[in-house]
């Protein structure tokens, strides 16, 4: 048996900055969490919530992390010691957590709905990046046909980039139609990081 098959639970760790990380395998006990992964940080005042099964809901608050490191066969890991919150005092520390939001149309809405319509002007620099693909196309020195072709779905990408809601997908699949090469790679990983 492994400490994997220990892991019996399935938790979201909620970080006092307002990130949240979910499905972290562990194991939770009356006092103690213990999760075996060493690429998240948990800190003291971190909050644990476990889903059970039955629908139920557990929140912990994080006292002491306990991190370990690996030692021979046990892998690092965190052997937390918890305080178990009441159903009042869960609610209160889940809205005391703030939220960093940032990016066109970026919100959030808790317990409410958002009937608003968001209108995203997006900067000069996407503008600049999508001629910078249309140069970099012309500077390749491709064949007619294949700079046609290439310069079309640079069109296609600005006309998608241009709508309301730009579709990350879509650009992603328009850009792969593109010739290889890494200078191209380069920009249009640029353009997609700019829809966010």
């Amino acid at each position: 048996m492994s400490f994997d098959d220990l892991l019996t639970d399935t938790v979201i760790l909620l970080k006092k900055n307002g990130e949240s990380i979910e499905g972290i395998k562990a194991s939770v006990q009356k006092q103690k969490i213990y999760i075996q992964r060493s690429d998240v940080i948990i800190e003291p005042g971190d909050l644990i919530q476990r889903k059970m099964s039955n629908g139920a809901e557990e929140t912990y608050k994080v006292i002491d992390p306990g991190f370990h490191e690996r030692f021979h066969g046990i892998p690092a890991g965190y052997q937390m010691d918890v305080k178990k919150l009441g159903l009042p005092e869960a609610e209160k520390a889940v809205q005391n957590i703030t939220y960093h939001i940032s990016g066109p149309n970026a919100r959030v809405n808790q317990n409410s709905t958002d009937n608003s319509i968001n209108i995203a002007y997006f900067s000069q620099e996407l503008r600049e990046h999508i001629q910078a693909l249309r140069d970099e196309i012309l500077r390749l020195k491709l064949a007619p046909k294949e700079q046609a072709e290439a310069l079309e779905i640079v069109e296609a990408v600005e006309s998608q980039t241009n709508k309301e809601s730009p579709s990350k997908a879509v650009v992603k699949t328009l850009l792969s139609g593109l010739p290889y090469a890494g200078s191209i790679a380069s920009i249009g990983s640029f353009i997609v990081n700019l829809l966010r």
